[in-house]
């Protein structure tokens, strides 16, 4: 089974895009995810439909959650459109899911009384907030209006995405040098956009290449960690070893990089396994959950070069490694080191 494409899969976010081309918005979203660029744009798709140039400040009322006075927030929702058709009102994270019971009614009571000229949007900046489903404010919201999540995009959209923003910039990208681009620089499309900008203007030739991404991109640290266990995987310990230091050197914290470095050798072991098994790329990319293809090649790479036992015992060593640094005095970056000698010795 291919990876699924969970922006295909999540409804109301397919939902609010036709609502804004329709011009047919609901009077209540709740705006929250990961995804913070898709969130702010599709927010301002909002207000650029309901609040007309120059009138803002008489149909636009924002609140934020820290300090939300319900009473307030009820009367600014019946303040009649002044010269427009609708008003728009925004509250900023207030997590009225974790309020007490008496708020969450009283809000309720305001929710279900908005009327037709007013679209309020509580919009969630954290992207760790999730909603609560089994509560009964969160059922009146998915009647009155609708609670969208946006959630990072699949490797192939955002693929398609960087070809469009570096077309606009008078450059070109290929697919193979955009997944790249990608595994270097992270998925996160608020990022993506200042780096498409930085590149686009290193770039001398109007194909972007390998080389310009590398000359002024900004590695994530996972595509540090990935590059580091990729030369443990060719045995290269002499380059392993430097991108660690570096990595530390930087401020990273020992116990994080066991974290991801673990992670990836436990999907280098899962591909060392499937091919051992006949499986395909595919079954690859949904087991160990690797949206972006560049990654999966060079995972079933590092599995063809590596023999199960070396890989079994890698992730052992990961997880003693853990476990001695939750529980034993030496210092956690020394643990670290003296895991990845283990791993040249094999």
């Amino acid at each position: 089974m291919a990876y699924k494409n969970e922006a295909k899969y999540n409804t109301e976010y397919s939902e609010l895009k036709r609502a804004i081309s329709a011009n047919a918005l609901k009077r209540l979203y709740v705006l929250w995810g990961e995804e913070a660029y898709l969130k702010e744009y599709y927010y301002k798709e909002i207000k650029k439909l309901l609040l007309p140039s120059g009138l803002e400040e008489f149909n636009f009322k924002r609140f934020e959650g820290k300090n939300l006075d319900i009473d307030a927030l009820a009367a600014a929702i019946d303040i009649l459109p002044v010269f427009a058709e609708h008003t728009l009102v925004e509250v900023r994270d207030f997590d009225f899911y974790r309020s007490g019971e008496e708020t969450r009614e009283r809000l309720e009571a305001v929710i279900k009384d908005i009327p037709d000229y007013c679209c309020l949007v509580f919009f969630f900046s954290d992207p760790e907030f999730k909603p609560s489903g089994n509560l009964k404010i969160h059922q009146t919201i998915k009647k009155v209006g609708a609670s969208v999540e946006f959630k990072p995009q699949s490797d192939s959209d955002l693929t398609v995405w960087l070809v469009r923003r570096f077309r606009a910039l008078g450059h070109d990208i290929d697919r193979e040098d955009a997944h790249y681009m990608l595994f270097l620089c992270g998925d996160s499309m608020t990022s993506l956009v200042s780096e498409t900008e930085k590149i686009a203007a290193y770039s001398k030739t109007q194909k972007i290449s390998r080389a310009d991404i590398d000359a002024v991109g900004t590695p994530v640290v996972s595509a540090r960690v990935f590059d580091m266990t990729d030369a443990i995987a060719k045995m290269d310990f002499d380059r392993s070893a430097s991108i660690m230091g570096d990595l530390l050197q930087l401020g990273e914290a020992p116990i994080k990089l066991l974290a991801i470095i673990s992670k990836q050798l436990r999907k280098i072991y899962y591909a060392k396994l499937c091919l051992e098994r006949g499986k395909d790329k595919a079954f690859l990319q949904q087991l160990c959950e690797v949206k972006n293809e560049y990654s999966a090649r060079i995972l079933t790479e590092n599995a063809r070069r590596l023999s199960l036992a070396w890989c079994e015992n890698a992730v052992m060593l990961c997880a003693d490694t853990d476990y001695r640094m939750k529980r034993d005095n030496t210092e956690d970056e020394e643990l670290l080191k003296l895991m990845l000698i283990k791993l040249a010795v094999g």
